[in-house]
């Protein structure tokens, strides 16, 4: 009985104390794209959360979350004026590159994560690049993904906010995500990291969707699944349209 009541107590001093878990929500989890959209802003809510239940959390805590749109294969090119002709001369591929990618924190990444966080979790912009560059992490790969994530961050598409998470309490927080109008079509993922010390402590992914409604879901569909039709419905709205340009400018 004593040996039982010892391994008991060695096990309870070798739990980890006040390990934390993650609930979260995303506001909206199915983005519908008309012809009027514009834009959307989406709000994460979490809380964090012992993992057993009754155990005192001890903060503080940071956050930061990774949204990741669709991802689709890149190609960067390098263009070269040789004797007042423009070639391409060097390229790089990226294989399965975030189409969208922002990153909210709530502080200064330097300031709330280790460099081997950031690295291994992949959350600066570059990092992706280097991640999903068929070449691999080489020097030619550095600058062509560092030119793509520029154009991106000019387009929209790419952002680092560092003040994008507000805590509502010691462990309830929020996020806003901005979506921009020319958002890409398909699956977005919203990853968390909790952070104590630098260090991760628990993490929690939210998966939502972007996706076209009414006739422009039906072209965008069309033209993917059933080219056919979509190009029957093309010749016929330009030869209705042609007819009643030739009606109105005869009258």
């Amino acid at each position: 009985m004593r040996r039982l009541l010892l391994a008991l107590l060695l096990i309870a001093f070798a739990a980890p104390a006040g390990a934390e878990k993650l609930a979260s929500t995303v506001s909206n989890s199915n983005v519908q794209i008309t012809s009027s959209f514009d834009g959307a802003v989406l709000s994460l809510f979490g809380t964090i959360e012992p993992d057993t239940p009754g155990t005192a959390l001890n903060g503080p805590y940071n956050i930061i979350v990774i949204v990741t749109g669709p991802l689709q294969d890149w190609v960067t090119r390098l263009k070269t004026n040789n004797f007042g002709i423009w070639s391409n001369t060097e390229q790089v591929t990226f294989k399965q590159f975030p189409s969208f990618y922002n990153v909210l924190a709530s502080g200064k990444l330097d300031n709330i994560a280790s460099a081997e966080v950031l690295s291994a979790e992949n959350v600066l912009p570059i990092s992706q690049a280097l991640a999903t560059s068929a070449q691999g992490p080489t020097e030619m790969a550095t600058r062509f993904g560092s030119e793509l994530v520029r154009l991106m961050t000019e387009d929209g598409h790419f952002a680092v906010r560092e003040d994008g998470v507000r805590f509502l309490s010691n462990t309830a927080y929020v996020a806003q995500i901005t979506l921009p109008s020319d958002v890409a079509n398909g699956p977005f993922l919203a990853h968390t990291l909790v952070l104590k010390d630098k260090q991760v402590v628990a993490e929690r992914s939210e998966g939502f969707t972007v996706r076209k409604s009414g006739f422009e879901n039906f072209v965008f569909v069309a033209s993917r699944q059933q080219p056919l039709l979509y190009a029957i419905v093309c010749v016929i709205l330009a030869l209705g349209t042609g007819w009643l340009a030739g009606v109105v400018f005869r009258r």
